[in-house]
């Protein structure tokens, strides 16, 4: 059985065997040009991520990966993770994987145009 499928909350997923060979697309509709590959460590040494970031340099994406995320990521690879945007000149994130690269390229990709600290962002205590 074969599972795929689009939804829209409150950005498009889209999910299903193969969908992986619509990353240049989705990034052209992005506006993405020089992305920036955020894994964790274990998941950069698999061959699904290689196998992506050949996908991205023969779409002319580059191949340029970040996967210094520990399993809870810290400031700390946050703060790398913004120093390797900024350095590659990247201009929009791909997360790739499970929670931890996830989240860290969630916050990559929000805090590389922020000047106020990560911290001034949470919400706990102020709903």
């Amino acid at each position: 059985m074969t599972f795929t499928a689009n939804w829209s909350y409150p950005t498009a997923i889209k999910f299903g065997s193969g969908r992986i060979q619509e990353l240049p697309s989705a990034c052209a509709e992005a506006g993405i040009a020089r992305p920036l590959l955020v894994t964790d460590r274990w998941l950069a040494s698999l061959e699904i991520t290689q196998k992506t970031l050949d996908l991205m340099q023969a779409a002319g994406l580059g191949g340029a990966v970040f996967s210094e995320v520990d399993p809870n990521p810290t400031e700390e690879n946050l703060n790398a993770g913004i120093a390797a945007y900024r350095q590659g000149n990247h201009d929009g994130v791909i997360a790739f994987g499970g929670g931890s690269g996830l989240d860290l390229g969630k916050m990559v990709a929000f805090m590389q145009a922020q000047s106020r600290p990560v911290w001034d962002f949470e919400d706990i205590g102020d709903w």
